[in-house]
């Protein structure tokens, strides 16, 4: 199943980019977790680039919008996803 590969990486790509746009502290100590960042610092610039309005959210309001956005991926990209490679154990 593939399905564990895409929920770590909506994790914690969409972690990282949390982290970026609250200011926050990202942890770069493994491989794995520069790629995420990069990743995420990417995705941080795209849509700070294309919504301003981010600017002018609390970082709580940011930490709910990414919440729901990490919750919109899963389901587009695994849970409601009709690819079978997902859930075939043989994969």
């Amino acid at each position: 199943s593939r399905a564990w590969d895409r929920k770590d990486q909506n994790e914690n790509i969409l972690r990282k980019a949390t982290q970026i746009l609250c200011g926050e502290p990202v942890e770069l100590e493994t491989p794995a977790d520069r790629c995420y960042w990069a990743d995420a610092l990417s995705l941080t610039e795209g849509f700070q680039s294309r919504y301003e309005w981010l600017a002018t959210m609390s970082k709580e309001e940011i930490k709910q919008l990414m919440q729901g956005l990490k919750e919109r991926i899963d389901f587009v990209t695994i849970t409601g996803s009709l690819n079978a490679e997902l859930t075939d154990p043989r994969y």
